[in-house]
């Protein structure tokens, strides 16, 4: 269940994803689909949806932008530890 405390979380995660998202150099079409297609779900969570993004599937992201995108790497394991912890 996503408490006040973790909606706040949430939402700060988010913003900070959002943030280094437009200051990010150039990202490959399919990356940038990808990290789109993450920012709706957890948008859709937040307005109380079921269909939420699986925490493995942000830490893949993760692991793929690490070398390249370390902020945007950390900004999705931060958006992971908070689903995780609201048991998500």
């Amino acid at each position: 269940m996503i408490t006040a405390m973790n909606t706040r979380s949430l939402h700060e995660a988010l913003a900070r994803l959002h943030t280094e998202l437009q200051g990010a150099r150039q990202l490959d079409a399919e990356s940038s689909q990808l990290l789109k297609n993450i920012a709706a779900d957890i948008e859709r969570l937040r307005s109380g949806a079921n269909d939420v993004p699986q925490t493995s599937r942000l830490e893949s992201l993760a692991v793929r932008f690490e070398a390249g995108h370390p902020a945007l790497a950390a900004s999705l394991r931060e958006i992971a530890d908070v689903l995780g912890r609201a048991g998500v």
